[in-house]
């Protein structure tokens, strides 16, 4: 027998060029128990619908074997009485959780987006008096005796460490205070 009306339209269906009445015919015809060998490979294409709608059917005792699952006879609702449910509390904080994360993400975002900002840009004239400055061959000593640069560099220093010293002191009343409230 000659199939060569069925190649055409598989040629025409592979191109997308078929009519919804060509479709079905190639449907039928794959359909058949006998389908030539050299055709028999599309088959499960076009049948794979037919197939699958007749064995996903509900059997009749469908809702019967889910109720027995379910520990109800006959179709009667379960007791509610003896259902045990286990209630979990939620907190403010964990409601708010995600609420933080999405806070974190946009703060980093903006931060990384910010730095990114600053280190590409390039500086117009009118930027360069009050904007960053990353060129270090453009940095221009303040002092020309390098004596007075080292004595202002360390009373700098000595600022930094007071100030450390301050706060470990403030920590220390602030500790101390704190254990003598409690007793």
């Amino acid at each position: 027998m000659d199939y060569k009306y069925i190649e055409q339209l598989l040629d025409r269906y592979w191109a997308c060029e078929t009519s919804e009445e060509e479709e079905r015919i190639l449907k039928a015809f794959f359909s058949q128990k006998d389908v030539p060998a050299a055709l028999a490979r599309y088959r499960a294409l076009f049948v794979y619908e037919t197939e699958q709608c007749a064995a996903s059917t509900l059997g009749d005792d469908f809702d019967r074997r889910v109720m027995e699952a379910a520990g109800v006879a006959d179709g009667a609702e379960a007791p509610a009485a003896g259902r045990v449910v286990s209630v979990h509390h939620i907190t403010l904080g964990r409601r708010l959780r995600p609420l933080w994360r999405a806070a974190a993400a946009v703060a980093i975002v903006t931060l990384l987006g910010t730095a990114a900002q600053h280190s590409f840009m390039q500086p117009s004239a009118t930027d360069q008096a009050a904007g960053w400055d990353y060129n270090q061959s453009a940095y221009k000593d303040s002092y020309q005796d390098p004596q007075k640069a080292y004595e202002a560099s360390m009373r700098t220093l000595e600022m930094f460490k007071e100030g450390a010293q301050t706060a470990v002191n403030d920590s220390a009343n602030h500790n101390a205070a704190g254990k003598a409230a409690k007793n």
